[in-house]
């Protein structure tokens, strides 16, 4: 018996809440118990099904048994049982504890800009042989648009941010 192995307290807990068999016939050649440590062993160390050793029955078998008794619902009502057990021998404190110290933005979120912070924008710099001719002039009447018009000084802003 290794050190996460069930005791045979624990067993005789155990065992009285298990579905019994149905098949008549020959009996299993890997005991339940072995088995349900097998399960035990690779819930608690998290190894690969094919990892579990060869001790507590062969893995597929083991996996068998999980998988069964997950999609059956039998793992749930078992579970149900045992707690509602040690509840009523007032073994088990119901406390809940809820922890909000993280909280995450959205990934959208960043780089958002914030309200009255603008950056000048960068001129796209170009090589001369992709200079469109009359580009970068100006339409009749109206003063020449540098950057971001939103953010272009002018003389009726703050004055000492002097920005828009």
């Amino acid at each position: 018996m290794d050190r996460g192995d069930l005791t045979d307290e624990r067993w005789a807990v155990l065992e009285p809440l298990l579905p019994k068999g149905m098949r008549a016939g020959r009996p299993p050649v890997w005991p339940r118990r072995r088995l349900i440590d097998g399960i035990r062993f690779r819930v608690r160390t998290g190894v690969p099904w094919r990892d579990v050793p060869v001790e507590y029955g062969p893995w597929g078998r083991a996996h068998d048994l999980f998988r069964r008794w997950q999609r059956n619902g039998t793992r749930h009502h078992i579970l149900t049982r045992l707690q509602s057990r040690t509840d009523v021998q007032g073994e088990i404190t119901w406390n809940l504890s809820v922890d909000s110290t993280v909280c995450r933005a959205h990934q959208h979120a960043a780089g958002v800009r914030k309200q009255g912070a603008c950056r000048k924008s960068r001129r796209a710099v170009s090589s001369p042989s992709r200079v469109i001719p009359g580009w970068d002039v100006p339409a009749a009447g109206s003063p020449p648009i540098r950057g971001n018009a939103a953010c272009t000084p002018t003389a009726s802003a703050h004055p000492r941010i002097g920005w828009r």
